[in-house]
């Protein structure tokens, strides 16, 4: 079906869209790339249809009424016709409303000289007849002639080259022939029943990335229940007024926990036998526990808003929670142990990574265990630490989830704007809103040296320890004043309001020449604050767990755990790469440098279990002694033996009947430097640090800086 034709049609009524469709969610980039490719006739894709005398619920404001007979509806290739509908028409298409597009692609321009399309910049495009209007181009408000007249105007009447004239015409036919290209048209038969087409358009999305498995979930429970989209979507626009913001997908998650006692295999909802137990659940949740559960995390967690939280997702086990007790409500203990457990969720990041299966381990303890939350904590105790450590702060910007604790943490004491002296809950007004400051202003610290050519000196001038909580008006107030002054005048108006944000209260510190040691006495005060406050939100008695090997590796790389499919042999080249060696020595150097970690050899960058039979191999005796004597012969010879010795533990554990190496490194007492040869022979020493789920280098001049900040005595 040609471009053309299907704009026509969703005019004509027509053409419909399902009301299981998710929402328009394209952004401007996925507008520009679908007109690039069709501009140089790239293919761009297909359209899924089903005509059909018995259709679902339609989006939009379109009734179906049995007298049209037949309706034809689009099930795949939405976000592409909506764009080109809005980009052709200028016009939002009938089956949305403005406010529901949220991204609005139009305005989008084209150099008819180059084809460049970018939306609209005044000072590129103002004056420069070559930038057109693509819509306007589309409905043939601008012509070839038009702009070439544009031109010559600009040249004072002298003719534009015959080359670059006919370029443009040339471009100006290429835009204008989208309109007759043709979509290729899958057809659903129109015998398929309402469940058969929507496990086609399953199976069609399935096959590629347009759809999560919670959207397509979603879009199973539609068709079975017309009415559930628009229920959801009315609940989440309340939510969001109270500051709780959360996708459709969200609310998917829940219904599988509430009905089956899991965070995965979402396809367990795409059955029409599901669909008595979800209005069940969604009415209870829709009319008491959602607003039950928010309430409480809102007026005990001080939760305000869900840009304060690191994972959304550590919602649902509480949710489920919640719902499982019927009529009955938490008790203040419960509420406890549940806000304790949701802080270290966020801080210890556990829905960062492998979100399904943790929310199955998890929702299946709170399903059945007497105190789950208890339970719960003791797994984020086998991962990580609990305890907050000093160092954990350094070079950490508001995205951590550290920086959500501290607000939770400020508001528990009643923490008051520095300049306004109102609490820094959420408040009316936009001028009242909350806003992250700098308490050394950026902009002197840039003067200092603090930017972003000194990659750990910017770090650090955005630490969160280099931030306090203000209102916007407050922080338009303060602007770029001083620390020592602004502080000082905090002291003097509002006595209590430094203390209650953990400013240390030496006015030395305050100095800009003592930047750094105020960073330093607040990462301590702050890690033990934070600590005192999460450790007497109540008692629980979690049980010490050692995290199994098992659920390390399915949990995924992370900053303090990385996999290596071997030791030093190349699996690409089929041989032994010393390269790879050093790979490992960078690795095992830049845990020691950190808070310490582990390295698991044998799997691989996507979690498959491969062993070491490839390392065995390379090595006089092909077994994991010889193994083990090689990796500590190198540590040896790279980092002293007293490091190799006191430093480095070495494990073989059996996964699935397939032996891997385990090496856990300590958090090092001094730097470590690992030794890289180039291409060329030369040696040079490095200083790696890990940063997310890798190891980076730190450029040698902020090496000496970094080393301060981390280690407390270097010997």
């Amino acid at each position: 079906m040609k471009i053309s034709q299907i704009i026509d049609k969703i005019d004509e009524k027509q053409l419909f869209i399902p009301a299981f469709q998710r929402e328009y969610v394209w952004k401007r980039k996925n507008a520009k790339d679908l007109v690039s490719s069709l501009i140089q006739d790239y293919p761009t894709g297909t359209m899924l249809t089903w005509e059909t005398n018995y259709p679902p619920e339609l989006k939009g404001e379109h009734k179906y009424d049995e007298r049209q007979g037949a309706v034809k509806l689009i099930l795949d290739g939405q976000q592409r016709i909506t764009t080109l509908y809005m980009l052709m028409t200028g016009n939002i298409p009938p089956y949305y409303k403005k406010h529901e597009i949220l991204v609005d692609i139009r305005n989008l321009y084209v150099n008819v000289q180059t084809l460049v399309l970018e939306y609209y910049k005044i000072t590129i495009m103002q004056n420069d007849p070559l930038w057109v209007n693509i819509t306007d181009i589309f409905q043939g408000k601008i012509r070839y002639r038009d702009v070439i007249h544009q031109l010559e105007v600009n040249l004072d009447g002298e003719r534009v080259e015959r080359e670059k004239s006919d370029l443009i015409d040339d471009n100006f036919r290429a835009i204008e022939k989208i309109k007759d290209r043709d979509f290729q048209e899958q057809i659903i038969p129109p015998k398929a029943s309402l469940k058969e087409a929507i496990d086609i358009f399953y199976i069609v999305n399935a096959s590629g990335v347009n759809l999560t498995d919670a959207e397509l979930a979603l879009a199973q429970i539609s068709g079975y229940w017309p009415e559930a989209r628009d229920l959801f979507k009315t609940k989440l626009v309340q939510l969001e007024k109270d500051g709780y913001v959360f996708k459709l997908d969200f609310i998917v998650y829940v219904l599988l926990g509430i009905l089956h006692n899991m965070g995965s295999k979402l396809d367990k909802l795409h059955s029409q036998d599901n669909k008595e137990n979800i209005k069940k659940a969604w009415k209870r949740l829709d009319e008491d526990v959602l607003d039950y559960v928010f309430n409480v995390l809102k007026s005990q967690a001080y939760i305000d808003h869900t840009k304060e939280v690191n994972s959304v997702y550590a919602f649902v086990p509480i949710i489920v929670y919640a719902y499982n007790k019927g009529s009955k409500k938490l008790t203040q203990i419960e509420i406890k142990k549940v806000i304790k457990w949701f802080y270290y969720s966020q801080i210890r990041q556990r829905y960062v990574s492998q979100l399904q299966q943790k929310l199955d381990k998890d929702i299946g303890i709170v399903a059945k265990d007497e105190n789950p939350f208890d339970k719960l904590l003791s797994i984020i105790a086998a991962e990580r630490p609990l305890e907050i450590s000093k160092d954990e702060f350094v070079g950490i910007g508001i995205s951590h989830a550290l920086w959500g604790l501290m607000n939770f943490y400020f508001k528990s004491k009643g923490a008051i704007c520095f300049t306004t002296g109102i609490n820094i809950r959420k408040n009316m007004g936009k001028k009242y809103e909350l806003e992250w400051d700098h308490i050394f202003p950026y902009s002197l610290l840039k003067l200092e040296g603090y930017n972003r050519n000194n990659r750990v000196k910017y770090s650090l001038a955005q630490e969160i320890t280099n931030r306090a909580i203000l209102t916007q008006l407050g922080n338009r107030k303060k602007s770029n004043h001083l620390a020592e002054g602004y502080l000082e005048d905090t002291s003097i108006h509002f006595p209590d309001a430094l203390e209650k944000q953990c400013i240390p209260q030496d006015k030395e510190l305050w100095k800009m020449e003592n930047f750094e040691l105020f960073l330093e006495k607040r990462r301590i005060l702050l890690a033990k604050e934070l600590n005192y406050f999460l450790n007497n939100i109540t008692e629980t008695n979690y049980e010490s767990l050692d995290m199994d090997i098992v659920e390390m590796i399915m949990s995924g790389e992370n900053s303090q755990v990385e996999f290596k499919t071997t030791m030093r042999y190349d699996m690409r080249e089929n041989k032994v790469n010393k390269k790879l060696e050093q790979v490992i020595l960078k690795t095992l150097a830049a845990f020691s440098n950190g808070q310490g970690g582990t390295l698991i050899m044998g799997v691989t960058d996507e979690q498959d279990i491969i062993g070491l039979e490839n390392d065995y191999k390379t090595l006089k005796d092909a077994n994991k002694d010889e193994f083990e004597l090689h990796l500590r012969n190198l540590i040896n010879q790279n980092y002293g033996v007293d490091f190799a010795t006191n430093n480095i533990e070495i494990t073989f554990p059996e996964v699935n009947e397939t032996e891997i190496c385990v090496v856990e490194i300590k958090q090092g007492l001094r730097p470590v430097y690992t030794e890289i040869t180039d291409k060329n022979g030369g040696k040079s020493k490095r200083f790696y640090v890990r940063s997310g789920n890798s190891s980076q280098e730190i450029d040698i001049t902020e090496v000496a800086q970094y080393i301060n900040q981390r280690f407390e005595t270097v010997v």
